[in-house]
């Protein structure tokens, strides 16, 4: 009977050592899945930016085209309307007050100026989420080879992740040309 007893209280203890180990790694695993996860969002940001970037590139270069037009087109009928006045200083006071009112306070200057900021605004939070994916690649790298951790999840396949570096080469979609017609 006490033979017994010693033999199930041995098999209790295995069988809760074995169960610890099981959490302890299962812990450890899914700490690294929450740390990848974490690394895959942190590049989603960083692409979502970049793609903000592109669209407010093509905004802002059709404002300044469209811009430039519009006060071409007013500068061009003031001259015009001083040529045709045959030096009548009246007549080209009022053509002049006449174009102004023609043309209302141009406000695409202001979207102008509001995408400029946009686009610096933009650029920062690029390399603010750049800054916070090299954090969850170091914090992540960090975690994979530290012992005990990297004995349970080499065995598991979880390698340490390599940084990604700035690739400066002009992608094919990048604006060529901007102010051509």
């Amino acid at each position: 009977m006490k033979n017994g007893k010693m033999i199930l209280i041995s098999i209790a203890g295995v069988l809760v050592v074995i169960l610890m180990c099981v959490f302890a790694v299962n812990g450890v695993q899914n700490r690294a899945i929450s740390l990848e996860e974490q690394i895959k969002t942190a590049d989603s940001d960083i692409k979502v930016q970049e793609k903000r970037r592109v669209d407010l590139l093509y905004n802002l270069v059709d404002t300044v085209k469209e811009y430039d037009k519009h006060e071409y087109s007013t500068l061009k009928d003031v001259v015009d309307a001083r040529g045709s006045s045959d030096g009548d200083i009246s007549e080209v006071t009022t053509l002049i007050a006449a174009t102004a009112e023609a043309y209302p306070d141009l406000k695409s200057s202001d979207n102008y100026k509001q995408l400029m900021n946009e686009l610096s605004i933009t650029e920062n939070m690029i390399a603010e989420y750049r800054s916070n994916y090299n954090k969850q690649i170091k914090e992540y790298n960090r975690y994979v080879r530290k012992f005990p951790n990297n004995q349970f999840l080499s065995m598991l396949d979880y390698e340490s992740v390599v940084y990604t570096y700035l690739q400066y080469d002009v992608s094919d979609d990048a604006p060529q040309d901007l102010f051509e017609d």
